[in-house]
């Protein structure tokens, strides 16, 4: 059985502790993953501590000439990348492929940076004396990502924090971590020198050692929100930058004068899509006055109309869930649904494909007359269930999901412009789509939430990438001429 190595300093390095990698269409175990702790960070950190030495001081040119051959071989080898994916998370071939080219996006945005690095200059500030500024990379830096998107998200991270000097140490997620290494491949074949990206795979003792450890200045992560603010304790006491992105619960309200159609077309792909594994999915369908009854059926229609089944099959719309835990824990929460009160429109508990019959299924599942206080409400699925809960007016609308502690992303649905002004400028979300149901923000914008989506205040990749990966300096110079000596005054300095 293929067992997948830890990748140092641009070698492969394997170990004696591993964990089974399914594959969730068929429930067989297909692999198996080495688990690093404590002594293979410290590796990563030596090789990526020597390799920063000379690859902060490369020229700008030099880091973008690697970007663009990363990026390259990004598109050449997108297929490929593409149904590594599928294979190891369950999601559609296109669907991985989609998040390879957002990925890319990023990769595009770091391709650009000498502009965007460009510090600023003003003369004669006081008599003789000029100030500049800029910005510089912190060190070893450290990213820590879900398994819902194996390539997309570590590429939110690391293309930013090498263009701009850093080197980076990856801990992928465990469940699905191949495309981890085949993108440390792609970088050593684009000329990044070894020791710049690492990849360390492992759980809980891998992570630990990132946080803790004195020689990584900075870590990146992306997860739930329990282990986000884990994640900002530990790495903020240890003195390190922290990126932490939790969880959400993402509503789209559909106002009556919306397209029914169209916005049960776009929510259906937006709670189903990925099998609902994405941290931007649409969870809860917020049904405004008269609009409910007719929303509600069409996206009974729709959702009995997803195609389910396995990743790599061309009709297919949406894959199965992650691993056998995540089908129970989705399915028993649908079953505690409907005990709770909950209208069962559409069960996609016991679903079963024919040829993958252990395969980790479940289908779309339609709840109707949820309410706040419900399960199926409060927490996140991360599944296939699209909750509809019914209210009044769009001001109802705004003050539900301003009670809600998440606030990641957020949508509305209507023909009226004071109504989409309205929505986006009292709402407390921090990415907001209006007719657009998963609102990513594209690379040159910053991916972040507000409340308990964002724990600290640091978005990620965009403007504030380039600000959290760097650090700035200021530079007050003065050139006397040797005849014109001044004595130095005891009083604070000023511009006079």
């Amino acid at each position: 059985m293929n067992t997948i190595p830890h990748w140092i300093n641009g070698t492969e390095v394997t170990g004696s502790d591993t964990a089974p990698v399914f594959n969730p269409a068929t429930g067989q175990e297909q692999s198996q993953v080495v688990l690093g702790g404590a002594a293979d960070v410290d590796t990563a950190v030596t090789a990526a501590t020597t390799a920063f030495e000379t690859w902060s001081e490369s020229s700008l040119t030099r880091r973008t000439h690697v970007m663009f051959a990363f990026r390259q071989l990004l598109v050449e080898h997108e297929e490929e990348l593409a149904r590594i994916i599928s294979t190891e998370h369950g999601k559609t071939v296109d669907d991985a492929r989609g998040e390879i080219v957002r990925g890319r996006e990023v990769v595009e945005f770091a391709c650009g940076l000498g502009d965007v690095l460009k510090g600023s200059f003003s003369d004669q500030v006081s008599r003789g004396i000029d100030v500049h500024n800029f910005r510089q990379p912190l060190g070893v830096v450290a990213g820590i990502t879900p398994f819902n998107f194996p390539a997309m998200v570590p590429l939110w991270m690391h293309p930013i924090a090498i263009a701009t000097g850093n080197t980076f140490i990856l801990k992928p997620s465990e469940r699905d971590p191949s495309a981890a290494n085949f993108v440390a491949d792609l970088y050593k074949k684009a000329g990044l020198p070894d020791g710049v990206f690492n990849v360390v795979h492992g759980g809980k003792n891998a992570v630990d050692a990132i946080l803790t450890h004195p020689g990584i200045e900075a870590v990146s992560f992306v997860g739930s929100t329990p282990i986000a603010k884990y994640v900002h304790e530990q790495a903020t006491s240890h003195g390190k930058r922290v990126q932490a992105l939790g969880g959400a619960k993402n509503h789209a309200v559909v106002l009556p004068d919306a397209d029914l159609e169209f916005a049960a077309n776009h929510i259906t792909a937006g709670a189903y899509g990925s099998a609902g594994e994405r941290c931007m999915a649409v969870s809860v369908a917020v049904a405004v006055g008269d609009a409910a009854d007719a929303l509600v059926e069409v996206l009974e229609r729709k959702a009995r109309e997803v195609k389910v089944g396995p990743g790599n099959a061309p009709d297919t719309e949406m894959g199965p869930l992650v691993t056998k835990a995540a089908q129970e824990r989705v399915e028993n929460a649908v079953g505690g649904a409907a005990t709770q009160g909950a209208t069962l429109v559409v069960d996609g508990r016991g679903l079963k494909i024919d040829g993958h019959e252990g395969g980790f299924f479940t289908g779309p599942s339609l709840l109707d007359h949820v309410t706040t206080d419900m399960d199926a409400y409060k927490e996140e699925l991360f599944g296939p269930v699209l909750a509809i809960v019914r209210v009044n007016t769009l001001d109802e609308a705004i003050d539900l999901i301003n009670a809600n502690p998440y606030g990641n992303g957020t949508a509305l649905f209507t023909a009226s412009g004071e109504a989409a002004r309205r929505f986006q400028r009292n709402i407390k979300v921090g990415m907001i789509g209006i007719n657009v149901p998963v609102p990513v923000p594209m690379s040159y914008y910053s991916f972040g939430g507000w409340k308990d989506s964002l724990i600290g205040d640091n978005p990620i990749h965009g403007p504030e990438g380039i600000r959290f990966y760097t650090r700035p300096k200021v530079v007050t110079t003065r050139w006397p001429q040797p005849t014109h000596q001044t004595t130095a005054g005891f009083n604070f300095p000023t511009a006079n």
